[in-house]
This record gives C-alpha cells, structure tokens and sequence, in this order.
C-alpha cells in the first residue's frame, strides 16, 4: 500500500477528486490532506471524506522542514502529492522524498512558470498573449519552481473568443482526468 498526503492550499477540487478515484483502491491510502490556509475549501472537501488534515504555516514549513518531514515519515507517507500548493517546498523536503513528490501546473511548462504564476494568473498570461493552446504540466518538484521533469502533459485548443475563465473550465476537465491517471501509473 502506497500512503498519499496531499499538499493543497485553494478550494481542494483535485484533492477532492483524488479521494473520489482511489477510495475503494488497496494499493493506494490517501492517508493526510496538508494545507497552508486555514480558510482552504481543501479542508472542508477532506473533512468530508474522514481525511486527516494537518495545518503548517509558511513560517512553520521552512523554521520545523526537520519535525514535519520526521511527522510525514512517522505517518508512513510514501508519496507527495501537489495539488494547488502555493508554497515552495524547502529543499529538505525534496531530498528527504526524491522523486516522491508531484505537482500540477495549469500550463504546458516551460511556458507560464515560476514564482507567482499560479491558477487565474496563468490564464490571464496565456489569453493575453494570444496563445493557440494550453494544458497541464504533471512534473516532478525540485528545488526550482515547475522546473522539474516533466511525467505528463496535456494539452487543449484555444478559440479566438476564450477568456481567462473558459480556460480555466478547459484546465480544470483536464486536470480532473489525467491527473489521478498519471498518479496511479507512476504508483
């Protein structure tokens, strides 16, 4: 059995939807939801689902990266997933998990990348720039923001009269469909 936390700071949908898609698996355990916002729909949505939910601050995860990575070893974590996480990973924690820690991206890096480009941001840059296509980036997290190997990609058309929140409704189906596939093949 491979345990899971999932690392989320927005409303949890993809959090949400990995819970829905491994419930009745016995190779996978989602066992912890970690989030940085007390406010997070994140931990409403795994409330729900009788998850485990741990709160660390951005103070907390870079002064105690030691005591948390030493907590998430005693739970039995084997594998970190990334699901709209806003905080960078101390590099602590990506040599304590060496390829065990996975994130989305709502673009097809290297384009729309880097610190601060998350979510709507990420949208707006994409139509403002007249692109022809979008997509997901599933990649492994390094010490660099979405610079990562890359484990899958996926990609959608853009229409002359997309915006930011049509794209992000294209994403979001993307995201629901590939993600928990591409998470479970690498499991």
């Amino acid at each position: 059995m491979t345990n899971i936390a999932i690392f989320a700071s927005g409303s949890g949908s993809n959090a949400e939807n990995l819970f829905n898609y491994f419930n009745n698996d016995k190779r996978v355990k989602i066992k912890l939801v970690v989030t940085n916002n007390d406010k997070a729909g994140v931990i409403e949505r795994a409330e729900r689902h009788k998850k485990n939910v741990q709160l660390i601050s951005k103070t907390a995860l870079n002064e105690y990266t030691d005591k948390i990575i030493e907590f998430l070893k005693a739970e039995g974590i084997d594998f970190i997933v990334l699901a709209g996480f806003l905080l960078k990973m101390p590099e602590a924690f990506i040599k304590a998990f060496p390829n065990k820690i996975i994130n989305i991206h709502p673009s097809l890096l290297p384009k729309y990348g880097g610190k601060g480009m998350y979510g709507m941001h990420v949208h707006e840059a994409v139509i403002a720039n007249n692109e022809s296509k979008s997509g997901i980036t599933i990649h492994f997290v390094n010490e660099e923001y979405d610079k990562g190997e890359v484990i899958l990609q996926k990609e959608c058309v853009l229409d002359r009269t997309d915006t930011a929140e049509s794209l992000a409704k294209k994403i979001h189906a993307l995201e629901m469909e590939f993600f928990p596939k591409a998470i479970e093949t690498l499991l």
